[in-house]
């Protein structure tokens, strides 16, 4: 019976006609024979199993009472990646039917009415025609004989793009293969979104909701899209181009070998999204989404405008350097879309020109389609055959590989321009005055520090020479050494010098007392972190805004002038990461203070015998505390150049970093294990 005539028949009639049919149970379970079909409930697998084509009903919609015909991962059914008949859906009170007609034509009916629901249309039949389902998810009509593609569904995507599928235009046909979004999450019927390739200049992808642009994902560079960085973060699985021909301009990707399964889908709300299939969680992961900011927005800060991310603080917009917002009034209320103008207008005619360009690093090429190409220019010339052209405002090279090859030039205005992460450089017209003054501005930027770094590096010199002074005078109390001073007469009772160390020079900082009452606010019972043995011990901040603790001996402790001499020559010598920093010392009549590093999580003990903080540190941190205090220990008893006894270590002397790193402390009673070995032997209590 001829194929024109079913849609005719009745019910009965028709069933009979389909019985009549060849079944797709006779042949291969990816093939549809010419004159078979499938009904619903029957399904074409592809010979990987990868995809399976059918009937469904949209998983979001449990009580929907229509039915498609449509290709989905067999992993997940619910990703459904063509739709044959979107906008003619059948009824589930009625069983559609797909048949391969005589000629190789698809047809989709309608088992209630008869009718042609869908039909590939294709040209060129062939009586020996065949549908397959291949592992690509594509569904190809062949000639048998020659394995001719007379029609595949890789020409007609619907809202997702699968590897090896094509995403451009044919110019010399004007045929198109776009994503056109589903009318809803549980409607496939055609909605509001269209990505299209856009190629009156470079090749760029472009978001339409009706006759509006919404995002441009801007022009290809020769690697990938000029807004889209993260496309190179795709190398291991898949590799991306776009092919320019004659009869073809298109976006193509392709998967490596074990790459997982991969889709573009172009969801109802309008996002772009890059899934990947994760078989461990069988679960669809985003890899990427655009548009994916404010910046993203077509056009958001106009002609001439720029966009950033990071400047919310202010506003997203700015204006290239050298132009200013068309309306101040409507930039106060954050419209930016009327962009910026030139402060002073461009300096061409009569074939001379004193204009020059504006590099602009690190940003997304403006849109192409007022742009011309020139692919076989190199950028110089592009450079030149911009200045010589008096409509030309920018340019920039439309190939980035290598050292960039290739020229497109803007004419009359730059618009969706942001600035972007590996982004590009732009070359904007300026006019001469303009640069000039650029270049006064750089020159001030970069005179403005040196001068400031002079001038400092002149205050650090006086203050090293005055800070030289004190310390001399203070390394004759340490070291034992011009013993006629009478101010070290007073003092070397508690101040000498051990054998060990001789006559070495100690290379740590004296600290003006006047410093340290600053820092800690004339030793203010607010800053006071804690009391010891040696005495308080206090928080200070210090002129460079670096935190320190400061001991101040007190007058009534228990230890005394020999501990500060252990304190001060001993840990100046020690550099352990499991070692807490000496920073400096102060002498100042009868005061005698140490600075060191701040620890913010203070002391061990504090954490250990608390019943709330306890439960702070888990094994994994206690194991890490252990293992730094070890190895804290083995440089002071092996690894240093002095060997060290500690002689009072205990957890309220095992300070804490942010990190929990451990920071062995203390150090008043500690002695050398030199040549002389008994003076490591004692018959006193000390330490812990």
């Amino acid at each position: 019976m001829a194929a024109a005539a079913i849609k005719f028949l009745h019910l009965p009639a028709l069933i009979f006609y389909v019985l009549l049919l060849p079944s797709a149970g006779s042949t291969a379970p990816d093939t549809l024979n010419n004159g078979g079909n499938i009904s619903d409930g029957e399904t074409l697998v592809s010979a990987g199993g990868s995809f399976t084509l059918g009937f469904f009903s949209p998983r979001a919609d449990v009580l929907s009472s229509k039915r498609y015909l449509g290709i989905w991962f067999t992993v997940s059914p619910d990703a459904v990646c063509w739709v044959a008949n979107r906008d003619t859906p059948l009824s589930s009170n009625t069983s559609g039917v797909l048949v391969i007609s005589s000629t190789g034509v698809l047809r989709l009916l309608d088992g209630g009415s008869g009718q042609t629901a869908w039909s590939s249309n294709m040209t060129g039949a062939s009586a020996s025609a065949v549908a397959q389902l291949s592992d690509s998810g594509n569904l190809v009509v062949r000639e048998q004989s020659s394995g001719a593609v007379l029609w595949q569904s890789f020409d007609h995507p619907s809202n997702t793009l699968l590897a090896g599928m094509r995403f451009g235009k044919n110019p010399q046909t004007g045929e198109e293969w776009s994503l056109t979004s589903w009318r809803a999450s549980n409607d496939p019927a055609t909605g509001a979104y269209r990505q299209v390739l856009d190629t009156k200049g470079l090749p760029e992808s472009i978001l339409w909701q009706g006759n509006v642009k919404k995002f441009s994902t801007g022009p290809w560079n020769g690697l990938r899209f000029s807004g889209i960085p993260e496309i190179a973060s795709y190398a291991g699985n898949f590799s991306v181009q776009v092919v320019v021909r004659p009869d073809e301009v298109a976006y193509v990707f392709n998967a490596t070998a074990g790459a997982p399964f991969s889709r573009l889908v172009l969801n109802e709300d309008g996002v772009l999204e890059r899934q990947a299939w994760d078989p461990d969680g069988r679960t669809w992961i985003v890899w990427m989404q655009s548009p994916r900011g404010v910046c993203d927005n077509y056009a958001k800060c106009g002609a001439f405008g720029l966009c950033n991310e990071d400047g919310a603080a202010t506003q997203f917009c700015s204006c290239v350097v050298g132009f200013s917002p068309a309306s101040t009034s409507q930039w106060s209320m954050r419209e930016t879309s009327g962009g910026c103008r030139r402060d002073v207008a461009l300096e061409c005619g009569n074939g001379t020109t004193t204009d020059g360009f504006r590099v602009l690093k690190g940003v997304k090429l403006p849109d192409t389609e007022n742009a011309t190409v020139d692919m076989s220019a190199t950028v110089e010339q592009c450079r030149a055959r911009c200045l010589a052209n008096c409509s030309c405002v920018a340019y920039a090279p439309a190939d980035i590989r290598g050292s960039g090859s290739g020229c497109v030039m803007w004419k009359d205005g730059i618009v969706d321009v942001r600035y972007l992460e590996d982004g590009q450089e732009l070359y904007v017209r300026m006019a001469k005055s303009e640069l000039v003054k650029e270049k006064r501005r750089a020159m001030e930027k970069i005179l403005l520090p040196v001068t400031l770094l002079v001038l400092a590096s002149a205050c650090i010199y006086l203050v090293w020479i005055c800070s030289l002074r004190g310390r001399a005078t203070s390394l004759i109390f340490l070291q034992g050494r011009h013993r006629n001073n009478d101010v070290h007469k007073k003092m070397r009772g508690f101040l000498s010098a051990s054998d060990e160390l001789g006559d070495e020079r100690l290379d740590l900082p004296f600290i003006c007392f006047g410093d340290i009452v600053s820092a800690t606010n004339n030793f203010s019972e607010d800053n006071m972190l804690g009391q010891g043995g040696f005495g308080k011990v206090y928080k200070g901040m210090m002129d460079n805004n670096k935190e320190v603790a400061i001991k101040r001996l007190g007058k009534g402790s228990r230890q005394g002038a020999e501990e500060f001499r252990n304190e001060v020559v001993l840990i100046a010598k020690l550099q352990h990461r499991n070692l807490v920093r000496l920073l400096g010392y102060c002498i100042h009549g009868d005061e005698k203070l140490l600075i060191y590093e701040y620890l913010p999580n203070k002391s061990l003990d504090s954490f250990i015998f608390d019943a709330a903080n306890k439960k702070v540190i888990d094994w994994p941190t206690r194991f890490k505390i252990i293992k730094g205090v070890s190895r804290g220990l083995l440089y002071l008893h092996q690894d240093s150049r002095l060997t060290i006894i500690h002689r009072d270590l205990k957890s309220s002397n095992i300070l804490l970093d942010t990190d929990m790193c451990p920071k062995i402390s203390d150090f008043g009673m500690a002695r050398i294990f030199g040549g002389n070995q008994q003076e490591a032997n004692t018959n006193r209590v000390v330490g812990t």
